[in-house]
């Protein structure tokens, strides 16, 4: 079992070099930082966690940004985006920013994605909701394009473009991993056909983990691939539900860190490492 570490990097909570610092030095495999660009305000669209949308949503660093300042301060922790807003993108630019990322960091990179849920947002990036997933799967193959390709083109109802020149190419090959987000009634073809690892958030399917991993597992057999490793973006920290995602085959655990000041974030921190230092305890 890998763990990882999530966080809202906003401008009032620990800065992301000393947070990327204390997560490598306690031994977390991973940081992940979410993605918003903005929160419309007529808060049209409900939060998926609830009926009041936490301060950190419009007070969050960009992703790419945060990421980078943190892969120049440690030396083998992962740096994912928990989740990009791909269909929020443009995707050469989009797969310029990844490729300049596993770049810098020596190839440590994860490219966790997703379609999103707040629809107003989308629509000020010119996004029609009805059809985001549609986009989201033009915009990942056309920046494997981009990825693996001196001369890339691509040519689909939501992207097209003639051959480019774009470097540089990903450290890792043939790219970055990709972590397909969310748990909806097709999130596992996604995977399965452009996908990387699965990435879903506790709570928000109805089905056990257990049966959804049985699943994804079939489907990429089908698809004559070898099996897909899964990531719960949010854990609960608690002994018992580690060692059940432990029992069903899941690979990372990654936390929930509160966006707060370093004197408040770091006990959170000690917390979870005490979790996990207890769950190695107890396999060895």
């Amino acid at each position: 079992m890998k763990f990882g570490i999530t966080m809202f990097p906003a401008d009032y909570a620990i800065d992301v070099v000393t947070l990327g610092r204390a997560v490598e030095e306690r031994g977390f495999d991973s940081l992940f930082f979410p993605e918003h660009t903005h929160i419309p305000t007529s808060r049209r669209t409900p939060w998926p966690g609830g009926a009041q949308l936490p301060k950190e949503y419009s007070h969050t660093l960009d992703p790419f940004v945060a990421l980078t300042a943190v892969a120049a301060t440690t030396k083998s922790l992962l740096l994912g985006t928990g989740i990009c807003l791909v269909v929020q993108r443009d995707p050469i630019a989009l797969a310029k920013a990844v490729a300049s990322v596993d770049w810098v960091s020596g190839g440590r990179f994860i490219f966790g994605i997703g379609g999103g849920w707040n629809r107003e947002e989308m629509e000020n990036h010119g996004t029609d909701p009805k059809t985001r997933f549609s986009l989201m799967r033009e915009r990942v193959k056309a920046m494997k394009e981009v990825w693996t390709r001196d001369e890339a083109e691509f040519h689909g109802k939501y992207v097209d473009f003639e051959p480019i020149w774009s470097w540089p190419k990903p450290v890792q090959k043939p790219h970055p991993p990709i972590y397909v987000g969310g748990d909806g009634p097709h999130t596992l073809e996604r995977v399965v056909e452009y996908g990387d690892a699965w990435m879903p958030i506790p709570g928000r399917s109805q089905t056990p983990y257990s049966e959804r991993i049985k699943q994804l597992q079939e489907m990429a057999a089908a698809a004559g691939r070898g099996r897909i490793p899964v990531t719960v973006y949010g854990t609960v920290p608690r002994p018992e539900v580690v060692n059940h995602y432990a029992e069903i085959g899941i690979e990372r655990c990654v936390f929930f860190l509160p966006p707060a000041p370093e004197a408040e974030a770091l006990p959170h921190l000690d917390r979870y490492t005490a979790l996990i230092r207890e769950f190695a305890a107890a396999g060895a």
